[in-house]
Formats: C-alpha cells, structure tokens, sequence
C-alpha cells in the first residue's frame, strides 16, 4: 500500500449499481439518487418555512409539480448550450444530450426555467412568487449542496493536482467492455492516477453555509419581497467563481475564462443591486397575501341591507314620541313679581 495516501479522501469505486430483476436490469446511478434527495430536502424546508409565514399548508409541495419539471429541462438546456462541445460537432454524438442520468446540469438553466414552472403554479394560486422564493431559498442552495455529492460518485468535476491532506484520490475505472469509463465504469483498484482539489467538496461546504446564512438573515432582518432569494444568490455565486475558477474539467472559454465565472460575475451583481433596490418595499408580505385564493375571506362580497321598516311601524313610532313644541304657539305667562 502506498502510504503518501493513507490521509487522502477516496473515491468511490464506481457510481452505478446494476439491479437485476431477472426480466431487467435496473440501473442505479448515484447521481440521480442525489438529485432526486436534493429535491426532497427542498421541499421539505421550503413547505416548512412558507407555513412558517403564513402561506396555506401543500402550496410549495403544488409548486414543485411545476417547478420541478420545467427546472431539470433548463438545467440540461443550460449544460448542452455552455458545454456544447461535447455534443455537437465531428465524432460526437448529439443524443447523448438528453442522456441526462449520466450527469449535466446547469444552475442557471434549471433556476430561470424552474422559476417559470412556479410563476404559473402562483398565478394559479393567487400567491406573489418573490414569496415563495424567500421561502425555498435555502431549501434549493441544500439540494445544491446534496447534488454535488453525486459530482463525487461520478469522479467529476475536480480541480488541479494537490498533496493537501484532505486531496481526492482519481481512480481508473473502465466498463463491461473493459474501455475506460470515468461515469459507468468500476475501478479495477484503489491505486490512484492522481491526487486533486475536491472543489465538488468546497462546493458543498459552501453551500451549506449560504443555507445557514439565509436563514439567519431572514429571522433576523425579516426579509421579504425576494430578498431572501436575492441573498442566496449573491452568497452562492461568489463563493461559485473562486471554485470555478479552480476546476480543471474541460469548459467553454470566454476571453480566456470558463463561461460560468462570468456568469456567476453577472448574477452576482444583479442579485446584490435586486437586494437594495428591494428594501424600498419594506418589511415582508403579509401573512394574509400568502395564502391561496380560494382560502381566503371573500372582502368583496356584498354586506347584508338592514331591514327597512315597514309603513306601520314607522307610524307606530310616530304616535309614541312627542310632539315637539311650536315655537309659534305662546308659552305659558309668568306672573310678575
């Protein structure tokens, strides 16, 4: 055994299992556990914290129907358009763009188009969506968080050679056919090719932290009207250029930079100028505006007439009140002293 490892982080020897069910062969692939754990942790906080403040139970549970879908199609848009050198091009193969379970998607993508499945489950609903983005806010930077331990089971998206203690060990692993093969493969031993920078770890640590930031800040300042959002995003895509900037895997070069740092540049001063130009609205929505249309009082519905009084009963009240005096008719004589 070498022993210049022994305190290194190892990678998992392959990031597929196969299930055999007799009649099929099932393939378990780690990425996608991760992807589908990550959601459920989304909406699990986020269905919490919208209660929390006064939305009606099962709304961000109804959302994600939306959400969900229209997210992981703009997330692999976003990865086949900034990646688009591995799939088009001479000897590639352009199908295996929508070969999604071997891993590729983009945050961005699967942000702008997810939030255009929960803008139409909101106007369905009645309910503002800065609302509801305050509220799954950390839920969504954790599932970030929980995606990218399947970027470590796929033995992807590593930085540079390192001897740091905590390194990841990158090992061979080839398939059935015995072609190597980084994402289906096994690894034939646990000798490494390479010690590098686990920026799939730096990525999760991080994220965790903006979680626990967000949620401080949003007790603490009651952020409403999507600043919670807006602080997720600023937290997320600075800590995402430094670590972009350290990965190694093959990415689309602008002016000489991988394309999502300038992303992340971009986003990062969009969601710092939205934070202060959206103190304007003062503090967060009103529980009452969170709440479904159909759950809510109906404050236009016509208040009841009060009954009118019937000619009888008008002149009833006639007889029994006195009659004022005549200021025409003399008063009584007082007698002079």
């Amino acid at each position: 055994m070498n022993t210049a490892f022994l305190a290194n982080i190892p990678s998992p020897d392959r990031g597929v299992w196969e299930l055999d069910l007799g009649f099929l062969t099932l393939p378990i692939r780690a990425y996608a556990l991760c992807i589908i754990a990550g959601i459920v942790i989304a909406i699990w906080l986020g269905e919490r914290r919208w209660i929390a403040r006064g939305g009606t139970k099962g709304t961000i549970v109804d959302i994600a129907v939306f959400a969900v879908p229209f997210g992981l199609v703009g997330g692999r848009l976003y990865h086949v358009i900034t990646d688009y050198h591995q799939y088009f091009g001479e000897g590639k193969d352009p199908l295996k763009a929508l070969r999604i379970w071997e891993g590729g998607l983009g945050i961005w993508g699967a942000i702008a188009l997810g939030g255009v499945g929960a803008w139409i489950a909101c106007r369905r609903r009645g309910i503002p969506l800065p609302a509801v983005a305050d509220a799954i806010a950390p839920g969504i930077v954790l599932a970030q968080a929980v995606g990218r331990l399947g970027n470590y089971f796929n033995q992807e998206l590593y930085g540079a050679h390192t001897e740091v203690p905590w390194a990841l060990e990158i090992y061979h692993r080839v398939n059935a056919q015995g072609d190597p093969d980084t994402l289906n493969g096994i690894a034939q031993n646990n000798i490494p090719l390479d010690t590098v920078h686990p920026t799939f770890l730096y990525e999760l640590l991080w994220n965790v932290g903006v979680a626990l930031l967000v949620i401080w800040a949003d007790r603490q300042f009651r952020l409403g009207h999507g600043r919670a959002f807006a602080l997720y995003v600023a937290g997320y895509t600075l800590g995402r250029t430094w670590i972009e900037l350290m990965r190694t895997d093959p990415a689309t070069p602008v002016f000489g930079v991988r394309v999502n740092v300038w992303v992340s540049i971009l986003v990062f001063l969009g969601a710092v100028a939205y934070l202060f130009i959206a103190r304007s609205r003062g503090d967060r929505e009103p529980p009452e505006s969170l709440r479904n249309k159909d759950d809510r009082p109906d404050d236009d519905a016509e208040a009841p007439e009060p009954e009118r009084e019937s000619e009888a009963e008008r002149a009833d009240e006639a007889t029994d009140t006195p009659a004022a005096a005549d200021p025409a008719e003399p008063g009584p004589v007082k007698r002079a002293d």
